[in-house]
This record gives C-alpha cells, sequence and structure tokens, in this order.
C-alpha cells in the first residue's frame, strides 16, 4: 500500500507540474508569440471552463462532497473574493504579453512580501521580526532581477506585480471573510462558486475593453482551426491547476507542498528558456536564486514562530 500511495503522490504532483506550467507557457504562447492579444476574453474563458468542470466534478462525479453558501453575507465574501482574483489573473495574463515567464516567476515569488504585508494591515497580525527580515532577500532578489531582465516592460513589470499582490489580497481576505467554522469552503467548492462570478465580472470587461473579440476569434479560426482547439485545451487546463493543487495539498504536508511550490518556479523558468529561448542575464538569474532563497528562509522563519 506504501508504494501504491508513494506512485500515487508522485503521479499527482506530475500533473500539478505539468499542469501549472502547461496552463503558463500556453498563456504565453497565445498571449505574445501567436498574437491572440484579449487576456480578459482569455480570462473569461478560463473561469466559463472552471464553472463547467467544477460543477462536472462536484455535482455529478462527486469527487468532494458539495458544500452550500448559506446566506446571502457568505455569497457576498465569495464574490469579493471573485473580483480579487479576477484582478490577479488577467493582470496576470496581461503581464505575459509583455514579459518573458522567466522573469514572471520571479516576481511571482515575492508573493509572501505581499502577504505578509496585507496581512499586517488588514489584521494587525505582527510575525517575529525575523520573518520579517527574510523579506528582505525576497524584495532585493526582484530588484536585482529587474535591473538584470534584458526583456524588461515598465507597463508589463506593473500588472505583474499587481497580480502578485491581489493574489496575496485574496489569501488574507479568504482567511478575514471565510473564517467561521460555518462559512469555510475547501478549494474546490470556492472554485465552484467564484468562477461564475468572475465569468460575470469579466464579461461587461471583455465587451468593452475587447470590442468584436467574438467574431476576431472566429475569423482567426477560418484561417486557423487550431485556435479554437488551442483556447479548449487551455481552459481545460487552468481547471485542472486547481483540481491538481488541491489534491496534492489533499496527499501531501504543508512543507512538502511549499518546496514543491518553489521547485516549480524554477522548473517554470528552465522550460520556458528552454521554449522561447528569451535572453537571460547571469544578475537576472542571481536576482531570482535570491529571491528563491529568501522565500525558503521565509517558510522556515513562519514554521518556527508557530
Amino acid at each position: 500500500m506504501e508504494g501504491s500511495g508513494l506512485w500515487l503522490t508522485v503521479g499527482l504532483v506530475s500533473a500539478w507540474y505539468a499542469a501549472n506550467i502547461g496552463v503558463l507557457l500556453l498563456n504565453k504562447y497565445l498571449l505574445s508569440n501567436y498574437g491572440f492579444k484579449y487576456p480578459i476574453f482569455l480570462t473569461m474563458c478560463h473561469m466559463t471552463a472552471c464553472t463547467l468542470l467544477s460543477y462536472v466534478a462536484i455535482v455529478w462525479m462527486k469527487l468532494v462532497p458539495l458544500q452550500t453558501v448559506r446566506s446571502r453575507m457568505q455569497f457576498t465574501k465569495v464574490a469579493t473574493l471573485s473580483l480579487v482574483f479576477c484582478a490577479s489573473v488577467v493582470s496576470g495574463n496581461i503581464s505575459l504579453r509583455y514579459l518573458p515567464v522567466s522573469f514572471i516567476q520571479a516576481v511571482g515569488a515575492t508573493t509572501p512580501f505581499f502577504t505578509a504585508v496585507f496581512a499586517y494591515i488588514m489584521t494587525v497580525k505582527r510575525e517575529a521580526w525575523l520573518t520579517y527580515m527574510t523579506l528582505i532577500p525576497v524584495v532585493t532578489g526582484v530588484v536585482i532581477a529587474s535591473e538584470g531582465e534584458p526583456s524588461f516592460h515598465l507597463f508589463g513589470f506593473i500588472m505583474c506585480l499587481g497580480a502578485t499582490a491581489a493574489r496575496a489580497l485574496k489569501t488574507v481576505l479568504q482567511g478575514i471573510l471565510l473564517s467561521s467554522e460555518g462559512e469555510k469552503l475547501n478549494s474546490m467548492n470556492l472554485l465552484l462558486y467564484m468562477a461564475p462570478v468572475a465569468a460575470l465580472f469579466l464579461l461587461p470587461a471583455t465587451l468593452l475593453m475587447e470590442k468584436n473579440v467574438v467574431a476576431i476569434t472566429i475569423a482567426l479560426a477560418r484561417d486557423d482551426i487550431k485556435i479554437i482547439w488551442y483556447l479548449l485545451f487551455n481552459s481545460t487546463l487552468a481547471y485542472f491547476v486547481n483540481l491538481t493543487n488541491f489534491l496534492v495539498t489533499k496527499h501531501t504536508s504543508a512543507l512538502t507542498l511549499q518546496v514543491l511550490g518553489n521547485a516549480k518556479g524554477a522548473v517554470a523558468v528552465v522550460v520556458s528558456i528552454l521554449i522561447f529561448k528569451n535572453p537571460v542575464s547571469v544578475t537576472g538569474m542571481l536576482g531570482y536564486i535570491l529571491t528563491v532563497i529568501g522565500v525558503v528562509l521565509y517558510s522556515e522563519a513562519k514554521k518556527r514562530s508557530k
């Protein structure tokens, strides 16, 4: 049984890596290399797929028990999280148009910094001074990576920072808004309720900011039917990112998940450089390594302070 359990964990981690890195690289390809310059519409496709597949997985296949939203107040809290979630995903997809994946991963590694800042502001939760000290290399590493990034783009950098900050804000908000036992939702059920709300938020944004995107996509499909398959596969993969993340969290410890998460970022950097062949400077890589070291130290300091 132990052997089968080990292989199950290895399989889940492999699927988690493949889904995460796959959706990141395919987003980059579509928005930058392929020339499909509609990040809001792409995000709406992701949310629509997450809505449909979450319903199938939970209501039909019963992969996890269905948790219900019990009050209007709880729904308002979920809708608030959906809005922040939207901001994070859309900003991240916009940044992929302008920046290489390797640099985006470096900036994304600063999530603990933003989480600590938002937790302090919104909950007045203070960490041990050593925990805050470990954030210095996290931020310093990104500053160095920015200085040494040959493909640096200011607007892309701002969008990437915004995506990272919104991701951290969602984590802190989730801890505040859904803190009572009666309101807590596991990640799969939370996605079931967040995804359709997010899609509804994104629909008017798409119509206003990316006019005629459906007609343009249909016109593109007439010339190259692969765009439809790219969008379908990409949207399905976006759901599997969430599913595999839930399953890996369930079958591993928090510490293992943290280590795997840090390693996943490094793997994504290497794979993206091999595929897209974007120029990378020694200074940029040193900055990224310093940031990752800072994140590892931060995780260790957090664990010891508990």
